[in-house]
């Protein structure tokens, strides 16, 4: 391949992998600290921190959290209303795989939960993990 072409295609991967997580910010920053929300206003992903984490209409607490055949597994214990946060409904109980490059440890966390960052369902209901960031504080 031609070295032009190289950079060409570099690019567009660049471009693509970019584009893949928008943050939602539908209003629900109004009853938000003002420390909280900026805080994920700025999370960036651990593996691509050109990349939002996403906001609130993302983020589920999972302050139960567990390794299991060397995995590492969150369980959503978020029972705030999902309609404020303009988020899709994840039930409390929910076990959820992090991949150990979603794991972020180097921004801190205001909000005195374990939180976990989840896309949109795909049409067969899978979420990916965009972030998950443990509840130890700032």
């Amino acid at each position: 391949m031609r070295p032009i072409a190289k950079l060409i295609l570099y690019a567009l991967m660049m471009l693509f992998m970019a584009s893949g997580a928008h943050a939602i910010d539908n209003g629900q920053w109004e009853n938000t600290d003002p420390a909280v929300r900026e805080w994920y206003r700025e999370l960036k992903q651990p593996d691509n921190p050109h990349v939002s984490c996403c906001g609130e209409a993302d983020a589920y607490y999972a302050d139960k959290v567990y390794t299991k055949d060397g995995k590492n597994i969150a369980v959503i214990t978020d029972t705030r209303p999902d309609e404020p946060l303009k988020r899709p409904h994840v039930p409390p109980g929910t076990e959820v795989v992090i991949p150990d490059h979603k794991m972020k440890w180097d921004r801190g966390n205001p909000t005195g939960h374990s939180v976990i960052f989840l896309s949109s369902p795909a049409a067969d209901g899978r979420r990916d993990v965009y972030c998950f960031v443990d509840g130890n504080g700032v």
